[in-house]
């Protein structure tokens, strides 16, 4: 009996200890990397402020006039200068996001909307873990005011973020 016991208790800790020592990802933040290039295909810093705003997850539309800021805006990256690449957030339930991006010099601000379609992917790690999705892009289109071109070049969002997913080419002079 002593037996027995001994190795229904061994059995019963290695059950315990290999359910609890599923770890959860530390960067569990799934978002779109964009890459700003140049014509010639290199890295470019913009020198114009460069704000993205978005529409409310409750489907509000949030651009009422995009050159002042209330509170009715989500701003998702606020006023980047000086740098030739950045992330944004993407939405768990939605088969589209809609982003405007902001160009501000000293006298005009010029806004295009970029509109991104994807699937999204339930993703899941453990019931111990949060609820994540995965994203899979599906298609990209954009205005033309300030963005030359929005190239879609890694459709598959997960938690690396050293993946670019975007390549984007300003018109000449933002």
């Amino acid at each position: 009996m002593n037996r027995q016991y001994k190795l229904i208790v061994s059995l019963l800790s290695v059950v315990i200890s290999s359910c609890s020592s599923i770890d959860c990802p530390i960067n569990n933040t799934v978002s779109v990397q964009y890459e700003i290039r140049d014509k010639a295909g290199a890295a470019l810093s913009i020198k114009d402020s460069l704000t993205v705003v978005t529409t409310r997850q409750d489907g509000y539309d949030v651009l009422v006039d995009i050159t002042t800021y209330d509170d009715n805006k989500t701003t998702v990256l606020n006023r980047l200068v000086d740098r030739s690449d950045f992330s944004l957030p993407i939405s768990y339930s939605h088969p589209e996001d809609v982003l405007y991006f902001c160009f501000k010099d000293s006298v005009k601000t010029v806004v295009d909307t970029v509109w991104i379609k994807k699937d999204d992917i339930p993703h899941f790690e453990s019931v111990d873990c949060s609820a994540s999705f995965f994203h899979e892009l599906t298609d990209v289109r954009h205005t033309h005011n300030a963005i030359d071109s929005l190239v879609l070049i890694n459709r598959s969002v997960n938690y690396d973020y050293k993946t670019i997913h975007f390549y984007l080419y300003p018109k000449t002079g933002n």
